[in-house]
């Protein structure tokens, strides 16, 4: 998220927002070239900005790496949906064949938690490396500081403000999560959906959940 774009992730008011415009607007045929078309107002890695842009963005080159459309779909589920058993995994593509990797893939609480799984044994499944050696790591190591919530962040990961257990978490729309705590051996998922004027009280809760299987240690 340090791509240096001029990129405003906002779900509210559309005249400001670019995430509106690239999953609903103009920019939804091809949402990697929308993002990437927006102009650089700081040097790349300089600064952090949560943009939906730069996910997709990333999508986009391993579109052209694979193959876009059902070439790219046929690599997500042979390397990694299909190997773990997220069989339920429904990934969404615009109209350029780039998954939309900010957004849209459907699956159970249980797949999901089987992602959390992965990611919770280092990329390994069953004995059979997923992730390259040390990407987990990487993925959760501290790189900035969201300057809204003041949240840590990694590499497509949220570390968790003064947690002392390591945990990390995914974090999805309206309160979707996947919190991983390693020294717990634990994996929570949460589909539910909290509107933002109860944002607040996520944090908490995720807490107390973690806390709650640390004392029950």
């Amino acid at each position: 998220m340090r791509d240096g774009l001029d990129f405003t992730e906002d779900y509210v008011d559309d005249r400001v927002s670019d995430v509106i415009h690239m999953l609903f607007g103009e920019g939804q045929a091809d949402m990697a070239h929308f993002a990437a078309d927006r102009p650089l107002v700081a040097e790349p890695g300089a600064r952090f900005n949560y943009s939906s842009g730069t996910s997709n963005i990333i999508s986009g080159v391993v579109a052209r790496t694979v193959g876009p459309g059902e070439d790219y779909a046929r690599f997500l589920h042979g390397r990694l949906f299909g190997p773990i058993g997220m069989a339920s995994a429904d990934p969404e593509f615009d109209e350029a064949g780039t998954w939309v990797a900010s957004s849209y893939v459907r699956a159970t609480a249980r797949d999901f938690a089987r992602f959390g799984l992965l990611y919770l044994r280092d990329g390994m499944w069953d004995g059979v490396r997923i992730l390259p050696p040390g990407w987990v790591d990487y993925g959760r190591t501290w790189a900035s500081v969201d300057p809204d919530d003041h949240n840590p962040y990694g590499a497509h990961w949220y570390g968790v403000v003064g947690d002392t257990l390591g945990t990390f978490r995914a974090a999805g729309y309206e309160g979707q999560s996947i919190t991983i705590c390693p020294a717990l051996d634990l994996v929570v998922v949460r589909l539910g959906k909290t509107p933002l004027e109860r944002k607040a009280n996520l944090v908490p809760w995720r807490a107390a959940m973690v806390r709650a299987f640390a004392d029950a240690r």
